[in-house]
């Protein structure tokens, strides 16, 4: 039940697997939008403002086990493109048993740090308890997001995209229903929002480990696999590890960005969670560009396809230019009319939009940027280097940190604003730049894999 990306037209291939995803990433991105709306506005101003004001800290921990899922998948999808069928089976087992070890140490470690990384992140005193109670929920819930990611990811990387969107609407749909029962009949607040994401992304989980269960028998280890591989191991943790650290790095400079923006108070907050929630949306094509080039990648790659795996690059690279341009002509225009449905009738808007309007003006110039560290950075890690993507979010921590501090000494919100488009512009130089430097290896390494097969 999944798609052979090594063959057909490519640029074809990729756009059928990338249309599921990106279709199911915006729904995922609805129901993340559905808390913020009905928080806003059967909550209030200041609950919407908590709730943003932990994002960055959520992208923190589930940034970081879905950077080592995905990682752990990698092998899943070079040893389907090499139609190695025991080696998936192996690597499956494998990522299942590393991965109730990352729940349980994500788990202790982000709710044992919670009240320190709130203070350190200057959080409104306004907005605090709030803040505390939502992201403790959701750190507590580590366990349905982990296997959600991993169940999904297993399904992508033997090329199935369609399930994982099933899976993802089917969550939207619940997470709504609960949001508007748990706030609005049982009044639990910002508490009822993160059970209601919890329990949507668990019963996400179950539906595609009863769809593998049942249809993708390729993806089910025997009994004798269901023990630590240690080459399966090291290959894993080699590609995850660089993954997850990347995912957190780039975490840890929305922090610091999240930071200056907190300083400006709660109505800045409140206004930048919006208009992020409505970028997020926006912006999800790049997102699952990058997903289906991590797979087209690892599938060609173990395939030793070369040639192929190129060409690919290269379809994906124009596609993302145009959907960044029409991406920034709808954030711009859609801006006003989509912020007000995160705040109840009656708000007054004039406070917020300067804001908002702010950072998303100055994101919107530079989405094409965005796209292509998404390719670059999915694509070498399809092809199993870990460290040189990582790198690039080292890039983009110190262009966050470099922006944000420059904001905090001035008090300057433009500053502020600028954070996430001085990260994008660099890490786009650099993953570009790295992406020509793995190539080389790349082309090598296949070259002489396929002149050793023909000499023996």
């Amino acid at each position: 039940m999944g798609t052979d990306m090594t063959r057909g037209n490519p640029l074809t291939v990729i756009l059928k697997f990338m249309i599921p995803l990106f279709i199911g990433n915006v729904f995922q991105q609805l129901y993340n939008m559905a808390d913020t709306i009905i928080v806003g506005r059967f909550v209030g101003q200041n609950a919407l403002a908590a709730v943003g004001s932990t994002g960055t800290i959520m992208f923190l921990v589930m940034g970081f086990s879905m950077g080592l899922t995905s990682g752990f998948t990698v092998l899943t999808s070079q040893k389907f493109g090499a139609k190695d069928a025991d080696g998936v089976r192996v690597s499956v087992a494998n990522a299942v048993l590393l991965s109730v070890i990352v729940v349980a140490v994500l788990t202790a470690l982000s709710t044992s740090v919670m009240h320190p990384m709130l203070k350190l992140m200057n959080t409104p005193a306004e907005i605090y308890q709030d803040a505390y109670t939502y992201i403790m929920i959701i750190c507590a819930g580590t366990a349905a997001t982990v296997s959600y990611n991993l169940m999904s990811s297993f399904l992508r990387a033997v090329g199935n995209s369609r399930m994982p969107l099933i899976s993802l609407i089917f969550s939207a749909c619940v997470n709504v229903v609960l949001d508007l029962v748990f706030i609005i009949f049982f009044d639990m607040g910002v508490a009822g929002a993160a059970w209601a994401t919890n329990i949507s992304q668990a019963l996400s989980a179950l539906l595609c480990l009863g769809y593998v269960l049942k249809n993708v028998p390729e993806l089910l280890p025997h009994k004798a696999q269901w023990h630590f591989h240690a080459w399966a191991t090291a290959v894993q943790l080699r590609v995850g590890v660089p993954m997850a650290l990347q995912f957190a790095i780039t975490a840890s400079g929305t922090m610091i960005m999240q930071a200056a923006i907190n300083l400006y108070g709660a109505v800045a907050v409140a206004a930048i969670t919006a208009a992020g929630k409505v970028q997020n949306v926006i912006t999800q094509g790049d997102i699952a560009m990058g997903q289906s080039m991590a797979t087209y990648a690892g599938q060609n790659y173990g395939k030793g396809d070369y040639e192929r795996l190129t060409k690919g690059v290269r379809g994906s690279i124009l596609v993302i230019a145009v959907y960044g341009i029409v991406a920034a002509f709808i954030s711009v225009f859609l801006l006003k009319p989509m912020l007000s449905l995160f705040f109840a009738p009656g708000t007054d808007m004039t406070a917020m939009l300067p804001y908002a309007k702010k950072y998303i003006y100055l994101c919107a110039v530079f989405y094409i940027p965005l796209g292509l560290i998404f390719i670059f950075r999915n694509t070498m890690q399809g092809c199993g280097y870990g460290l040189l993507p990582m790198l690039g979010g080292v890039v983009e921590l110190f262009c966050r940190m470099a922006v944000a501090a420059a904001s905090m000494a001035t008090m300057n919100f433009y500053l502020a604003a600028f954070c996430d488009p001085s990260a994008w512009i660099g890490a786009a130089i650099f993953t570009g730049i790295a992406y020509g430097i793995v190539m080389k290896k790349v082309r090598r390494t296949l070259h002489s894999d396929a002149a050793s097969d023909a000499a023996s």
